[in-house]
């Protein structure tokens, strides 16, 4: 009787876990498939955001993405011992707002970032270009820095069509 029990615990734990799991794999196909299509109306670019941005400090990761409903381009920089996220219009490019980042998940991605850009010697955004010029007809949709190996990298993630790619550049 226990033996029974247990494994129908377990069955239905691994039903479970296997609904979750495919649940989120759908939740980012369409993730992706609404990030597609509302960059078609973003006339702005990651490269334009990122340089924009300097003027709040170094960039150290910029991306496009879907916030509350609405495509935004979204820059992390960092200033001294600061960093801030700065929000630019998608289809403008202009800057909407630059704020001190505060929240603990959002801090330790920036502390990662900086590791990475610490021993970087290309910047960001001539990594972007790079990637968007060696894959032609493609924009740049994100980049994140990232050691690998002791060695500082980007990935690139680009974006031809409704078709996402992602690349890896070395940043030194």
């Amino acid at each position: 009787m226990k033996a029974r029990t247990v494994r129908v615990v377990l069955l239905l734990v691994a039903i479970v876990l296997w609904r979750a799991e495919t649940g989120r794999v759908w939740a980012e196909a369409g993730d992706s498939a609404a990030l597609a299509a509302a960059m078609k109306s973003a006339s702005a670019t990651l490269q334009g955001g990122l340089k924009a941005s300097e003027a709040q400090g170094t960039p150290i990761s910029a991306k496009f993405e879907i916030e509350d409903g609405k495509l935004q381009l979204s820059i992390y920089t960092m200033k001294g011992n600061d960093f801030i996220e700065v929000v630019a219009d998608p289809k403008t490019g202009a800057i909407g707002k630059a704020e001190k980042i505060t929240d603990a998940d959002d801090l330790k991605e920036a502390a990662s970032q900086k590791a990475a850009m610490a021993k970087a010697k290309v910047p960001l955004l001539t990594a972007t270009e790079t990637a968007v010029n060696t894959n032609a007809g493609s924009r740049a949709v994100s980049i994140v820095p990232e050691l690998k190996n002791g060695q500082a990298t980007a990935e690139v993630t680009l974006l031809a069509g409704n078709s996402f790619k992602k690349v890896t550049e070395k940043l030194d």
